[in-house]
């Protein structure tokens, strides 16, 4: 309410107040002689009521004074004159004017007093918020950084003693360290853009296969203990989509299955095109999610009971913003063995060009 009173300029809120005090006179004027002059008031109090819901004050009081004068010049005795036949008929005009410019005022104020208490409860997200955020990163900004300075220094003090395991293994250590830490900024810059609205899709054709395998070959250090399985036929059509964010989207969903499951876990990643909307679902053989839990996995900051220690509980929820962007959705369930299966379903352009390179 208060935000399409934000987008509607005042000078239109004018317009907006003039033209439905004039149409409900012009009404009135056929069904007047039915229902009498007093009868009219109250067509128009209830019109002041709901211009009250969506008017800024004073076109409000516009509309209020501009209904009372027509009111008294139109329909009370004696007509088109502004002469008022009886003391009850003053009285009721008097009564009619006080009454909307009061339901003004206080709906105004009332109004006012609203956007005060929202601005307060958005302050107290926002502190939250950012409370959330620092405590959050603290560790897993310091965890990355700390790995990367001290093999650093171990390399550039001992450079001549070291051997070239040894060097490798710190180089290796460093180059993990820095993946997390870059992967921790890209969180980061993406719950900023979810937050600030500022997410902007830049679609272009896309083969599935090749954005799967792009986002698995960030994967390499850390496969070793886990299983994974593509299915994805070569025939699947391009599809139109935002190549980036649909990376981030896969690694976060593939990170995730790797963190919640054991060494020696299968998972399996599967893409389609179902009634021309392609669909993609990762899944593994883990012990899935606790059953009243799934419903708030997607709540940024939110981390499962019994998580391993790490993480900052934002990549679900950015994986649901950057679906939602591409006007998409994802869904979680338990499968009835084992483990737990993501499945998300975007409307998307698609073309079969991609079959050509098979034929």
């Amino acid at each position: 309410m208060n935000r399409l009173l934000k987008e509607v300029p005042i000078r239109q809120q004018y317009f907006i107040s003039l033209g439905a005090v004039l149409v409900v006179v012009l009404l009135s004027l056929l069904i007047h002689e039915i229902v009498g002059y007093r009868a009219i008031a109250f067509f128009l109090l209830v019109t002041i009521s709901l211009l009250s819901l969506f008017l800024d004050i004073l076109p409000l009081v516009l509309a209020a004074i501009l209904s009372a004068l027509l009111w008294n010049f139109i329909f009370i005795p004696p007509r088109f004159t502004f002469s008022i036949g009886t003391s009850e008929d003053q009285v009721l005009l008097l009564m009619y004017f006080i009454i909307v410019l009061i339901h003004a005022v206080l709906t105004a104020k009332i109004r006012q007093a609203q956007q005060e208490v929202r601005k307060r409860e958005e302050r107290s997200r926002d502190l939250k918020f950012y409370n959330t955020l620092l405590n959050s990163l603290s560790h897993e900004l310091r965890t990355p950084i700390t790995t990367i300075m001290g093999a650093t220094d171990n390399l550039l003090a001992s450079e001549n003693k070291l051997s070239e395991t040894t060097k490798h293994e710190l180089l290796n250590e460093i180059n993990i360290a820095s993946i997390r830490l870059n992967r921790q900024v890209e969180n980061l810059l993406g719950v900023s853009r979810l937050e600030s609205g500022a997410i902007k899709i830049r679609k272009d054709w896309v083969d599935v296969r090749e954005l799967i395998y792009t986002t698995l070959g960030q994967f390499d250090p850390t496969f070793s203990n886990h299983s994974v399985t593509v299915s994805a036929a070569e025939s699947l059509p391009l599809f139109k989509l935002d190549f980036a964010l649909m990376e981030q989207v896969l690694f976060n969903l593939i990170n995730n299955a790797i963190q919640h499951t054991s060494e020696g876990t299968s998972i399996l990643i599967s893409a389609n095109c179902v009634e021309e909307k392609l669909l993609i679902a990762i899944s593994d053989t883990g012990k899935g999610f606790p059953e009243k839990e799934i419903d708030r996995v997607f709540d940024k900051f939110y981390r499962a009971h019994g998580s391993r220690p790490g993480g900052t509980g934002l990549g679900l929820s950015i994986v649901r913003g950057f679906i939602e962007a591409h006007g998409g959705t994802i869904t979680l369930r338990n499968l009835p063995l084992s483990g737990a299966e993501f499945t998300i379903i975007l409307p998307t352009e698609l073309t079969y060009l991609n079959n050509l390179k098979h034929e």
